[in-house]
């Protein structure tokens, strides 16, 4: 009704206008043709009046006609400058709806007072398959969209109370029923418009399809779950930590309380203890050199190392790590198992591979490397080394007499009495049958002369047990030489020695013999 009384008001204000100007022209007539016949009653004067009045009235009216033709061209150019612009605004919002709303990846839509859908942009219809035409002015989209009718009465409820202005929706989920029968997850922003009067006109939903983000996030937390799981599960202690002094640790698995004795959040942030504190002060160094050298050539690094445990008992790690970048700075991950039962048995092996089964001893193998390795050392600080070559007299009568396992026992107790009898620098091997070998470090022949009398000593003068309750005599005869005076390698020096041995026995066995100078000894 309004738009039909609009479309009249030119017509009636140009009506209103001819009426006026039809009374006033009246009245001009009728009271100036009276008042000048009043004033002039000669003819002559009342005609030229008459056409004064005339010319007057038709100037008056001329100049009415051109002010209102000058007020209807302002008025035309001030409507068509208003049509201009209002044309302009619609392109210019015509332009936002297509860049902002149509061009949205987001879901906008808006509905009326009543729900029904006004405004349904192209994200809305891509998410949900339906097209503009089939859902505008109409809200059967609720009924396709949520077809489980509690669903559909709950979403509904929540949508008239922003209709209602009873607050707004930020971050609501729900499960929308695509056209083609998909379901697909949305996270709702939702609020009422108003007119200028203040007045609800309707309200505005931007929905953002989650769907795939919430089915990435489902999967990261699976995939969590199940490292946790494997964390969990694997021997040892998976760790992340930072490269600093103190391996700070960030996180760890519960192998951690098996591996250290120490609950996973009393190593976390150093809380109780840092990492750094559990290790052997003296790999300290060694680590730090491995770990750099790793991170300098982007490469993972791999190390063994003694750790004390929370209840003072000490074991054996090995590591395996690499270096990451993680949160803006460089971090260490990877595993620490306990060793400690391969090292045993390493050591075990080592015994088997160095000592001599029977005597515990060291074996010949061994006795040679470490003779290799005093004289090079002996050679380089220039000092002195002394070899003693012992063999036992008449050992076969003591076989042949009590049997081999009597024979064992002796060797057995002469050699735990030998190796008892030196010092820990010293080394003591077993080189075959009855004969041992004793390497003295940094000692020349007066000194090595005064122990090879004082070991004599002691084996002849202790009865030696025969494992059965009984006891037997026994002397040996030992050969002494001395680096460099009787040979500069392993082998002459223990054929030096071992000629000295000779002729102690020669010379009536129980004695002490220094090896005379060989040709090496005097031509070096």
């Amino acid at each position: 009704m309004e738009k039909i009384q609009g479309r009249h008001m030119p017509l009636r204000r140009s009506l209103w206008i001819v009426g006026i100007y039809l009374l006033v022209g009246w009245l001009w007539i009728t009271f100036s043709d009276y008042l000048v016949q009043q004033w002039f009653p000669d003819p002559e004067t009342l005609s030229r009046v008459q056409t004064y009045k005339g010319a007057f009235f038709v100037l008056v009216t001329a100049l009415v006609l051109f002010l209102s033709l000058i007020r209807q061209f302002v008025s035309d150019r001030t409507l068509l400058s208003l049509n201009v612009r209002q044309q302009e605004e619609i392109r210019e919002l015509n332009q936002f709806r297509e860049s902002v709303i149509e061009r949205a990846n987001v879901w906008i839509n808006v509905l009326d007072p009543e729900g029904r859908v006004v405004l349904w942009n192209k994200a809305a219809e891509d998410i949900s398959g339906y097209p503009r035409e089939e859902v505008m002015d109409s809200d059967a989209i609720w009924q396709w969209l949520y077809p489980e009718e509690e669903n559909r009465v709950r979403i509904r409820e929540r949508a008239n109370e922003i209709l209602r202005d009873e607050g707004e929706v930020v971050g609501y989920e729900t499960w929308i029923t695509t056209r083609n029968g998909r379901e697909r997850q949305l996270s709702w922003n939702s609020r009422s418009l108003r007119n200028d009067a203040g007045e609800i006109t309707g309200s505005i939903a931007i929905g953002q399809d989650i769907t795939d983000i919430r089915e990435a996030e489902n999967t990261l937390r699976w995939r969590e779950r199940q490292l946790s799981t494997i964390m969990d599960n694997l021997p040892g202690m998976a760790y992340r930590c930072r490269y600093d002094e103190f391996w700070t640790m960030l996180s760890v698995s519960n192998g951690c309380l098996e591996l250290t004795g120490y609950e996973p959040h009393e190593l976390v942030n150093n809380s109780l203890v840092s990492y750094a504190k559990l290790i052997d002060e003296a790999c300290n160094e060694t680590i730090l050199r491995t770990v750099e050298s790793a991170i300098g050539n982007a490469e993972p690094f791999s190390i063994e190392y003694p750790i004390t445990r929370k209840d003072g008992r000490k074991i054996w790690v090995w590591e395996r790590g690499r270096g990451v970048e993680g949160e803006g700075e460089l971090v260490l991950e990877g595993i620490i198992l306990d060793i400690s039962d391969r090292k045993e048995l390493e050591e075990e092996l080592s015994e088997l591979a160095t000592r001599d089964s029977l005597t515990g001893v060291l074996n010949r193998r061994e006795m040679t490397r470490i003779l290799e390795e005093e004289i090079a050392r002996a050679k380089r600080y220039d000092r002195e080394l002394a070899l003693l070559w012992i063999d036992f007299d008449h050992f076969k009568a003591i076989n042949d007499d009590h049997g081999h396992a009597a024979g064992d026992a002796v060797l057995k107790a002469v050699s735990a009495l030998l190796a008892e009898s030196v010092r820990s620098a010293d080394s003591v091997g077993r080189f075959g049958g009855e004969e041992f070998v004793i390497l003295l470090p940094e000692m020349d022949y007066r000194e090595a002369l005064d122990t090879a009398e004082r070991l004599r000593r002691l084996v002849s003068d202790a009865p030696q047990s025969l494992g059965n309750g009984n006891t037997v005599a026994l002397t040996v005869s030992i050969g002494v030489s001395v680096f460099p005076d009787h040979g500069e390698s392993a082998d002459t020096l223990c054929a030096a020695a071992d000629r000295a041995m000779y002729q102690a026995k020669a010379d009536g066995r129980n004695q002490v013999v220094l090896a005379p100078l060989t040709e090496e000894a005097h031509n070096p």
